[in-house]
Formats: structure tokens, sequence, C-alpha cells
């Protein structure tokens, strides 16, 4: 049993708790008995956690690893030193070019720098165009 004391809009009330049992509560207001049917909580359910499947593993019992294939073919790309405009292309898909040779020509603080091949190979691909912006370290032309 449990007494409290209320005052609800100046009016003083004297509740006293009887009896709770499971949502039914047996209380007294001011000497008038009442049974209080109490809200239930909703049980909330959490979700059951998925785990991953467990790496496959060799007869012996040690987890096989996957490693990627070495590529055969060495794939570089000439990056532009600083940011500038590219003023002219010198190579197209297909040229072979030894280290040093100029490959792209680009306007930067406005000077003309030459682009060179860091390296001997062919060139399979041009990632920009001439008159394109292009910021430090974006791949120009690409050499394998």
């Amino acid at each position: 049993m449990k007494e409290y004391k209320y005052k609800i809009n100046g009016n003083l009330y004297k509740v006293i708790i009887n009896d709770v049992e499971d949502n039914m509560a047996s209380v007294e207001v001011n000497g008038t008995p009442y049974e209080v049917e109490m809200e239930r909580k909703q049980k909330t359910t959490i979700p059951p956690v998925h785990r991953a499947e467990p790496a496959p593993k060799t007869e012996t019992g040690k987890p096989i690893v996957s490693k990627p294939q070495p590529t055969t073919k060495k794939r570089n790309g000439v990056k532009a030193p600083l940011p500038g405009t590219i003023l002219d292309i010198k190579v197209k898909v297909g040229d072979t070019v030894k280290r040093g040779d100029t490959v792209i020509i680009l306007e930067a603080m406005k000077m003309e720098n030459n682009i060179c091949a860091h390296e001997d190979g062919t060139i399979t691909e041009i990632s920009t165009q001439k008159g394109e912006t292009v910021l430090e370290g974006t791949d120009l032309v690409i050499i394998e």
C-alpha cells in the first residue's frame, strides 16, 4: 500500500494504491475506491542480427585468401604537374613514345609548359582534350 497526496487545480487529493495485479490497480481517491486499468507497455522486438557467412577454409582449416591477379602490362598516367589549360596534344592513341618526349602542352600561369613522357611505352588512352582546363594530378595520357 502506497499513499500519495496530489494538488490538482488547487484541489487536494489523497490517493492510496492498495493492490496492483497485472494491469489493474485497486486505488482509493479521497476515500472512494476505484479499479483502474493501466495501459500495457508495448513490447519492442529487437530485429535479429544477421552475421556474415564464415570465410571458406581449406582442408587444413586455414582461410582461403584470394589475391588479385597481377597485370602483365604496366599502366601509368602522365599527370598534370599543376592546374592549367591544354593548348595542344602532341600524340595520338597508338603512338610509341620515349622518356622525355613531349606529349602535351599545358598553359599555366600564362606560360606554356611541355609535359613529357616519364617512361618509354605506347599511348593507350588520351584522357583530356584541347582547350580543357585540368587540375593538378589529373591523368592526361596513359602509357603502357
